[in-house]
């Protein structure tokens, strides 16, 4: 049976970093001291340092926050309309920014012959798909396939779907796109939990090249956990005024207790200790606090993913791709490794590799 392996990995965030004017912001909404003395406690605690967004934040004389783009105004946070016209103008920027870090060969634009492009924070059509085809200059017959709506755990299914196309048809060539932009979808609310979940979100894209060709990770295979019950914990829902994220705070009890029971399932029976890569999607501190417990890891073997959190954030679907980047600088041939993201369900979409 034919290998998928995933060639390379290239990444891009904005050039505006809104960590600090966001905390500044959070806490004028907060409606007590109380809160705001705990929300300082969770925002040293979150190991989040920074976090990128398409927005630029924008100093008031009386020492507010607001955004060039005048989306975010106390009072008057936009509808949805507005979000999708932001995300259809700067969404393509940030690709184009990640599919030229990729350098595509001509060679390996002619050879292109599937695109997947995933995201749950905003949509339009012809859409990036089409964004993508005109931008690298690639044969209009390639075949495109998005991947909406399904939060975090996005891109491992799209190595799955890549990893199917490969196994049916080896010659084929699949790019990739992984692009969020979660800073789109911030709420005026008082709501501490909410305003928390905020903390961890931010913009950013991957863009990677799959095929046959024996160089980089090699995809062995997948398996995907659903948690019974728990499908109200993580929702994403398109409202008046935005995306509604809910993201409560049992989440990473429940992960925990879930892998928990799993046991050696996710490594295909294998001792967790004898994955020498852990690419876990970091979406927050106590997720991958969660793992690391539910799985009996050192704590050093989640180390990429903390770097990652604390240089980016959770940019949903793209950052577990920025994880495997980090991964593949240093990963040595013959490692094996495990990647794993979480999302609505509440499910985990696990990927077994191994470096080539």
């Amino acid at each position: 049976m034919t290998t998928a392996y995933i060639n390379r990995i290239a990444t891009a965030v904005p050039p505006h970093d809104v960590h600090r004017a966001f905390v500044d912001i959070a806490m004028t909404l907060l409606p007590g001291e109380t809160e705001r003395n705990l929300f300082r406690r969770m925002v040293r605690m979150s190991q989040i340092e920074h976090r990128y967004s398409v927005l630029e934040p924008v100093a008031a004389n009386n020492g507010t926050w607001s955004d060039a783009e005048g989306l975010y105004v106390p009072g008057n946070f936009p509808p949805t309309t507005r979000r999708m016209e932001v995300f259809e103008r700067f969404a393509p920027q940030l690709a184009r920014c990640a599919l030229n870090k990729l350098a595509v060969s001509e060679e390996e634009r002619r050879a292109v012959t599937h695109v997947i492009v995933t995201s749950c924070t905003g949509l339009y059509a012809p859409g990036l798909d089409f964004d993508i085809v005109e931008h690298l200059g690639l044969n209009r017959s390639v075949e495109r396939t998005m991947i909406g709506f399904m939060g975090c755990y996005a891109a491992v299914n799209a190595l799955k779907s890549a990893h199917h196309i490969i196994r049916s048809e080896p010659g084929s060539r699949v790019l990739i796109l992984n692009l969020e932009l979660c800073t789109l979808h911030m709420q005026e609310t008082p709501n501490l939990e909410q305003l928390l979940s905020f903390l961890l979100f931010a913009d950013g894209c991957a863009a990677s090249l799959v095929s046959a060709r024996p160089q980089g990770l090699a995809i062995d295979s997948f398996l995907a956990l659903q948690i019974p019950g728990s499908s109200r914990l993580i929702t994403w829902r398109i409202r008046e005024l935005g995306f509604d994220m809910h993201l409560s705070g049992q989440v990473p009890g429940e992960l925990r207790r879930a892998l928990e029971a799993a046991g050696s399932a996710v490594t295909r029976g294998n001792d967790p200790a004898s994955i020498d890569l852990w690419a876990v999607h970091p979406g927050g501190r106590t997720i991958l606090d969660a793992v690391e417990k539910g799985m009996g890891l050192k704590p050093e073997a989640l180390a990429d993913s903390r770097l990652i959190l604390a240089r980016f954030g959770n940019m949903s679907s793209a950052t577990v791709m920025f994880v495997l980047q980090q991964m593949m600088r240093r990963a040595r041939r013959g490692e094996q490794g495990c990647a794993m993201s979480f999302g609505p369900g509440v499910a985990a979409e696990t990927m077994l590799f191994h470096a080539a």
